[in-house]
């Protein structure tokens, strides 16, 4: 059957006239579009039912890649600067004995403020009174009030910081107050609030 008499045969086809127990009796186009259509639907269903999965299965697989490579890569830094990382470990090791040695056990507040007196008198100044205020418990460390009141002039005062200051042991001040001295207008009268720190061994 040539070309023509296909495509004239189609034109007075008739759906209708189609008989699905005999299939081979239909025009040779229409078998051709029916075969097409069965084909992509078959086509269809193979992706959808089986080579889209193997595609989410790639994309999980290669992106399980990326994480391991990621990872491979971090290791392998890890290793590689193994030794520096000791090296850091121990000089941290180290720094944090030194300021441990810097703060003072229970038996050692007693030398503390007799620094802290000496220091005041090494200055010029006064020492009305050092007085131990309560303890104040934090997270890592115990915190040791100290307040202070010397009577001296400005530059006694100012040396007598700057000593205790340079004191081997951590002391910081805080909450200071001047005001002149009752009777001699040269005269300062020092209020401070000294702490200094106790670490807590027990965490």
């Amino acid at each position: 059957m040539s070309l023509s008499d296909s495509v004239e045969g189609l034109k007075n086809f008739d759906v209708n006239d189609l008989d699905f127990n005999n299939a081979g009796s239909w025009p040779a186009l229409v078998k051709l579009f029916v075969f097409l259509i069965v084909f992509s639907l078959i086509l269809g269903g193979v992706y959808w039912f089986y080579v889209k999965d193997q595609y989410l299965a790639l994309d999980t697989v290669v992106a399980k890649e990326v994480d391991l490579k990621k990872e491979y890569q971090d290791k392998a830094y890890k290793v590689a600067n193994l030794d520096i990382y000791r090296e850091q470990m121990n000089e941290m090791e180290r720094t944090f004995g030194e300021l441990l040695k810097q703060l003072p056990g229970d038996t050692e507040v007693p030398g503390l403020l007799e620094d802290i007196t000496n220091t005041g008198l090494g200055s010029g100044l006064d020492i009305s009174s050092i007085t131990l205020k309560p303890e104040v418990s934090r997270e890592f460390y115990v915190e040791l009030p100290i307040n202070i009141v010397a009577l001296g002039t400005y530059h006694d005062l100012a040396s007598f910081v700057s000593g205790v200051a340079s004191l081997p042991r951590i002391v910081t001040l805080h909450d200071f107050s001047i005001s002149p001295a009752s009777g001699d207008t040269e005269m300062l009268t020092l209020n401070i609030l000294a702490k200094t720190y106790r670490y807590k061994s027990g965490g």
